[in-house]
C-alpha cells in the first residue's frame, strides 16, 4: 500500500512540473486583449534637404545629391549655441543676422563605386607621375595668372599645372575669342590644364561684368539668396558652371566658406552674410551643384576670414581663440568636404591659436588642421602668393618653398619664373623631398581625372 501511495504522489509531482513547464514556454495573452504591434518604426533620420521650406534657411527642394564617397574621417559638424530660428532675409536693417537655418542637411552616401572610381583615378595618376620628370612635377604644382603675351612659351617652358584668368583677360574679348585662347593653351600642354576665374558673385566677377559674356553680372550670394532662397543660389552655380564649362574654364574659385555678419568686415560682401549653420547650407549647396555639373570647386580661405583686414594690402593677425574656428568658422568647410568640395584655399591670416609664426597659407599647423582633423584628401591650395601679405612677410622664392613644405599641392602665383626654379633648387639641396612632391601631384592628376580632363 506504501509503495502505491509513493507511485501516486510521484505522478503527482510530475504532473505539476510539466503543468509548470508549459506555462512558461507559452506566453500568456496580453491582459487588455490589445493586438501586437508588427509595423517596423521609422527610424528619425533628421532635417530632410527635401522636405524644408524655403524661407528657413535650407537648401532648395531640387537640390540634386549626386553619389559622393564621404570621407570617413571628416569630422561632423557641432551644433552646440546654434539658433533654430527661421531665416527670411539675409540681413535686417541694421546689417545683423535675422536667423538661421533649422538644420544641416545630409548627404546622401553612394554605394561604393565612388569608392572603387576613387582608387581606379588614384591609380592611373601614380602611373602618370612615375613618368614625369620633376622639372614637369614641379610644374603641375603651379596653378598661374595667365601672362596672354607668352602664355603658349610659358606651358611649354614650365609645365605648368593651370591657369587663372582675371578681369583684364576677358576686357575687349568675345566667347569665341577667349575658347579659342584657352584651347591653344590645352592644346600646348602636354597633361591638360586647370583652367580658373573667380566668379563668385556680387563684388567680384571676372567675366559676367562685360556684357560680351552676359547681360547683367552675377548676383551676391546675399541678393540671391533674399530674392530667391537656395533654389536661386542652385540655379546661379549651375548657371555660371555652363557658361564657364562652355568657354573652357573649368574651375571655379568658390564658393566663399568665410563666416562673415558685420557689414564692417572686408570679407562681408563676397561671404552669405549670415551665421556658420546657415553659411554651411550654402557651401553644401553650391559644393553639390558644382560636382553634379562636372566643375571644379574651391572652399575658400580656410581657416575662415572672420573680421580680419584685407590680405592683398598687407599682414593680417587673428587673436581668435582655436574653440572659436572649431564651433564656427569650420562648420561651412566641414560641410564642404562631406559634399565632396574638390579643394580648399587657404589664406594668409596670421592665426595666433594655430600658428602665430607663420600666415596660415605657409603653416604646416595649419594643414595639418585640413588633413588631420578635418579630414580632407583633396586638393590644398595657397591664396595669391603675390599678395601683400606675403610679400612682407618674405621673398618670392622662399614663399613658394615655405608653401610646398607647410603642405599646400597647388601655388597660386604671379613669379613662376623665379618660383619654379627656387623650388627644383630647394629639391636639389634637400630642402624639399621627391616624395611630398609626387603625393601632391598625384592628388592634382586624381583633381583632373575626375573633371574628365584626363583619360
Amino acid at each position: 500500500m506504501k509503495s502505491h501511495k509513493s507511485k501516486f504522489v510521484c505522478l503527482l509531482l510530475l504532473l505539476t512540473l510539466l503543468i509548470s513547464g508549459c506555462s512558461r514556454i507559452i506566453p500568456s495573452a496580453p491582459k487588455d486583449n490589445t493586438s501586437l504591434d508588427t509595423t517596423t518604426p521609422t527610424p528619425d533620420s533628421g532635417t530632410d534637404i527635401t522636405d524644408t521650406p524655403e524661407d528657413t534657411g535650407e537648401p532648395a527642394t531640387n537640390v540634386p545629391i549626386p553619389s559622393i564617397n564621404p570621407d570617413d574621417n571628416a569630422v561632423q559638424a557641432p551644433t552646440d549655441g546654434l539658433d533654430d530660428s527661421d531665416v527670411t532675409s539675409p540681413v535686417s536693417g541694421n546689417g545683423t543676422v535675422s536667423g538661421t537655418p533649422t538644420g544641416t542637411p545630409s548627404v546622401t552616401p553612394s554605394s561604393g563605386s565612388s569608392t572603387k572610381d576613387n582608387d581606379s583615378y588614384e591609380t592611373r595618376a601614380t602611373e602618370l607621375v612615375s613618368d614625369m620628370t620633376l622639372a614637369e612635377k614641379v610644374g603641375q604644382m603651379f596653378f598661374v595668372r595667365l601672362r596672354k603675351d607668352s602664355g603658349r612659351k610659358d606651358v611649354t617652358d614650365y609645365h605648368l599645372g593651370g591657369y587663372i584668368l582675371f578681369g583684364d583677360d576677358f576686357k575687349n574679348e568675345t566667347s569665341t575669342g577667349i575658347k579659342k585662347l584657352l584651347n591653344s593653351y590645352q592644346e600646348a600642354s602636354s597633361i591638360p590644364m586647370l583652367i580658373g576665374v573667380d566668379e563668385e558673385g556680387g563684388t567680384v566677377n571676372r567675366l559676367s561684368k562685360y556684357p560680351a559674356f552676359r547681360s547683367t553680372p552675377f548676383e551676391s550670394p546675399m541678393d540671391l539668396y533674399k530674392n530667391g532662397g537656395f533654389e536661386a543660389i542652385q540655379a546661379d552655380t549651375k548657371e555660371k558652371a555652363e557658361l564657364l564649362l562652355g568657354l573652357g574654364i573649368n574651375v571655379n574659385l568658390a564658393p566663399v566658406g568665410d563666416v562673415s555678419t558685420n557689414p564692417g568686415d572686408f570679407i562681408y560682401k563676397r561671404s552669405f552674410g549670415k551665421d556658420a549653420e546657415a553659411t554651411s547650407n550654402y557651401v553644401r549647396t553650391v559644393v553639390l551643384e558644382m560636382k553634379q555639373d562636372k566643375i571644379g570647386s574651391v572652399l575658400k580661405h580656410f581657416p575662415g576670414y572672420g573680421s580680419n583686414v584685407d590680405t592683398h594690402t598687407g599682414i593680417a593677425t587673428d587673436t581668435r581663440k582655436y574653440d572659436q574656428f572649431v564651433k564656427n568658422d569650420f562648420l561651412p568647410f566641414q560641410a564642404g568636404i562631406e559634399a565632396g568640395a574638390d579643394s580648399i584655399l587657404v589664406s594668409h591670416n596670421i592665426v595666433t591659436s594655430m600658428d602665430k609664426d607663420h600666415p596660415a597659407s605657409l603653416s604646416p599647423d595649419v594643414h595639418d588642421i585640413i588633413r588631420d582633423t578635418l579630414g580632407f584628401e583633396g586638393v590644398i591650395m595657397t591664396d595669391d602668393l603675390s599678395m601683400d601679405a606675403i610679400k612682407d612677410y618674405t621673398s618670392n622664392e622662399k614663399a613658394a618653398v615655405l608653401a610646398i613644405k607647410a603642405g599646400n599641392d597647388l601655388l597660386i602665383a604671379s613669379d613662376f619664373d623665379t618660383q619654379i626654379p627656387a623650388v627644383l633648387d630647394a629639391l636639389k639641396k634637400g630642402t624639399l623631398n621627391e616624395e611630398s612632391i609626387d603625393a601632391s601631384v598625384i592628388r592634382i592628376l586624381v583633381w583632373k581625372l575626375k573633371l574628365g580632363l584626363l583619360q
